[in-house]
């Protein structure tokens, strides 16, 4: 099994990151503040006013470290990459895929079929946990509504249909996700999901995680030598990573929304650690940035019993696991996608 790697979360501003050997050092005003073994790394993310070396970004490079850079506040701008790797074979079975309907069809189909379980599981725990609690009538009603819609998916013929159902699971489920928060209400409201920008406290710190998922994920569908430019239920659209926001669907319930929830219910993250910026959209501070990044990577770490595998491994290496699955299936090695479910 492939060893779960670390990944470097850069929040300081104006750090440098620079090279020693086969060691990558984070500087902070001439000093260094951290040094870490390029081996141990699968990749380094820096957020806002985060230099590096020519050298070390060459060393990323050559070590398959995927080196990216964000917004202060999350928003992805750039990635540096080494060469091209991966099986041009297999490439090409994808791009043979991606323009077959019914092939197209069959992996959306699999996708939305893992979103939308893993979404009424979300909501089912909710249930199990306080049956009669506030909303539940409500949480009882989308559950069944749920479960309808795997039927409709099931159903679908094309791909057009199988977006279409997905918009209706989003809905009810969205639709009800104001009441899976039981703390801080008036700080962590849930109205209806925002993207671009986040207009909310719970909208923003959805995102930030949506965008942690999405860099891992972009990263695990390039280690096995898919193109993650092309996908099956989003459409190829220039500098946008399909495939990986194929496999991200999947898994957005339970290392987005539930950490989410989590970190709300729990109170380890604070209304006050938000703030609205002129534009509007509603950002995290750099406290509450760095207490999301090291929750998301002790969720990582925990370990469960992958469905299909029916072997324990980590959350973090789910993304891996997945990716490993779809290209054996396009292979021709398996005769499905067997996409994650979570119990």
């Amino acid at each position: 099994m492939k060893p779960l790697l670390n990944t470097l979360y850069v929040t300081t501003q104006g750090a440098y990151l620079a090279r020693d050997g086969e060691t990558v050092l984070v500087r902070v005003e001439q000093e260094t503040k951290l040094r870490v073994p390029i081996h141990t790394l699968a990749s380094v993310v820096c957020f806002g006013q985060v230099g590096c070396s020519p050298p070390a970004m060459g060393l990323c490079a050559e070590r398959g470290v995927a080196l990216a850079f964000l917004t202060e506040y999350g928003r992805f701008l750039a990635r540096v990459e080494g060469p091209m790797s991966g099986n041009v074979l297999l490439r090409r079975k994808q791009y043979r895929w991606a323009d077959d309907g019914e092939k197209t069809a069959s992996v959306a189909r699999a996708v939305v079929l893992g979103k939308v379980m893993n979404q009424r599981t979300v909501l089912m725990r909710e249930l199990r946990e306080r049956p009669e609690g506030e909303g539940a009538e409500e949480l009882k009603a989308a559950v069944r509504r749920l479960a309808g819609v795997l039927e409709e998916v099931e159903r679908a013929k094309t791909v057009d249909e199988i977006r279409g159902q997905e918009g209706e699971a989003a809905r009810t489920y969205f639709g009800v996700f104001d009441h899976l928060v039981t703390a801080s209400k008036e700080a962590f409201y849930f109205r209806e999901r925002s993207r671009r920008p986040p207009l909310d406290n719970l909208n923003s710190l959805l995102s930030f995680l949506y965008t942690l998922l999405t860099h891992d994920v972009k990263a695990a569908v390039e280690s096995v030598g898919l193109d993650p430019a092309v996908g099956f239920l989003h459409r190829d659209r220039p500098g946008r990573p399909s495939l990986a926001l194929d496999l991200v669907e999947e898994l957005r319930p339970v290392l987005g929304d539930r950490l989410a929830l989590t970190l709300v219910n729990r109170r380890q993250v604070q209304g006050s650690g938000f703030e609205k910026s002129e534009s509007g959209a509603v950002v995290m501070n750099d406290e509450t940035r760095k207490e999301v990044l090291v929750a998301y990577q002790k969720r990582k770490q925990e370990e469960m019993v992958h469905p299909y595998l029916e072997e324990r491994v980590t959350l973090g290496l789910v993304p891996y696991i997945q990716a490993t699955l779809l290209a054996r299936h396009l292979r021709g090695d398996m005769d499905g996608y067997p996409p994650f479910v979570w119990r």
